[in-house]
């Protein structure tokens, strides 16, 4: 990262790293097409970008929550299959149709929506209607699926839309052996075949998320849908690290060290001295913060590398900085603070970070804030992909 030292932080992205898992991915999964799941400007690595390497390696589907992310996507020039779920009253079903995206449908108020938009439109929209087999959140519950299907099967007839999937998602396949998933996958199973029988007909059925996409086979039906371990983070740490699954982390943060000096013993460190330095010592400021998407709740635990030593959050971490008791070291300013990365030099992981804050490591990669560029390396040749090298 020479050639970006200067910047006060950076958010490195190895895109290569992320074309490697993708092809892991599709290796767990074997018989079954992978979507990768860019969501939030690709879980804070930069959803264009991102999306681009998934589709060097073999991604056959991108899949976003809301429509926007969507049409983002195809205004960045991707192509191919993109679908995206979240969707309130009043969403732009018109333009996702255009864009010829496909649209997730849980319930009759949005089958209504999207069969008025497509009349209007002049065209069929591709939908794929999501259960909810026992997650709770969105998706059609199964006494309420009938009538879901019937209003599906009719608009068919019409031409208004064209079924394309039938889908859900779990609640607990992030716990290995949580009776939900076998009760879910029944549930999903009686619900497809209901919907085939009804005269359903579609391309894909799917619904293992990372964590079922690693653990869970039988739950790969036609698809799985990639999203925290296609970034080379897992998605618990019950299941593993992410180089028990082959997987490599894609994002390495770092900062340039803005000030180092001399401390006495006994000088209070941050808002609320909640530090106070046992011995004389050399302070090192990183100026990086929660405005930058640093958890507020790691103050005091939070792992930093500098000069191929661990050190730990000193005290209070603030909106712009936070210290590290550098125990009488002298780095230089504008020496390299690694937060965190793959490992190679022995820095922090994005789950040290999660475990001192006490969160999870999708919460991490997804808080770091615009503020600090992402420099994207091991991009390809193309002129029209994502450019290594080069601060977004």
């Amino acid at each position: 990262m020479n050639e970006t030292a200067s910047l006060r932080a950076r958010a490195e992205i190895d895109l290569a790293a992320l074309r490697a898992n993708v092809r892991v991915l599709r290796g767990r999964a074997a018989g079954a097409q992978l979507m990768a799941v860019v969501k939030s400007d690709g879980y804070g690595h930069g959803a264009v970008p991102c999306a681009r390497a998934a589709r060097e390696a073999g991604a056959a589907w991108l899949g976003t929550a809301t429509p926007h992310e969507a049409l983002a996507l195809r205004a960045a020039g991707l192509d191919g299959r993109i679908m995206c779920w979240l969707w309130t009253p009043g969403g732009p079903w018109r333009e996702a149709i255009e864009a010829d995206i496909d649209v997730s449908v849980s319930g009759m108020w949005a089958l209504r929506e999207v069969i008025a938009a497509a009349a209007a439109v002049g065209r069929p929209a591709r939908i794929q209607l999501k259960a909810d087999t026992g997650l709770g959140r969105s998706g059609c519950q199964p006494a309420d699926w009938p009538e879901l299907v019937a209003g599906a099967r009719d608009a068919e007839r019409t031409g208004r839309v064209k079924v394309t999937g039938l889908w859900s998602h779990f609640a607990c396949a992030d716990e290995p052996g949580h009776p939900s998933i076998a009760a879910q996958l029944g549930v999903f199973r009686d619900l497809v075949a209901y919907a085939e029988k009804e005269g359903v007909d579609p391309e894909v059925r799917h619904l293992a998320n990372s964590p079922a996409t690693l653990t869970v086979p039988e739950a790969h039906f036609d698809l799985v849908r990639t999203g925290i371990a296609m970034y080379g983070i897992s998605p618990s740490p019950e299941l593993g690290t992410p180089a028990d699954f082959g997987l490599r982390p894609v994002m390495t943060l770092a900062a340039s060290l803005a000030l180092v000096k001399d401390a006495p013993a006994g000088h209070g460190v941050s808002y609320g001295h909640h530090y106070v330095t046992p011995a004389e010592t050399t302070l090192g400021l990183i100026p990086v913060g929660y405005a930058d998407g640093i958890p507020r709740h790691a103050s005091g635990r939070g792992p930093v590398l500098v000069g191929g030593r661990t050190r730990t959050a000193a005290g209070r971490i603030a909106m712009d900085q936070f210290v590290v008791d550098l125990g009488g070291d002298r780095p230089e300013p504008g020496a390299e603070a690694v937060l965190f990365g793959p490992g190679d030099r022995g820095e922090p992981s994005v789950e040290d970070w999660a475990v001192a804050a006490d969160t999870i490591g999708y919460e991490i990669v997804t808080r770091i804030g615009t503020r600090v560029p992402r420099v994207y390396v091991n991009g390809t040749d193309d002129p029209n992909e994502a450019t290594g090298g080069v601060p977004q």
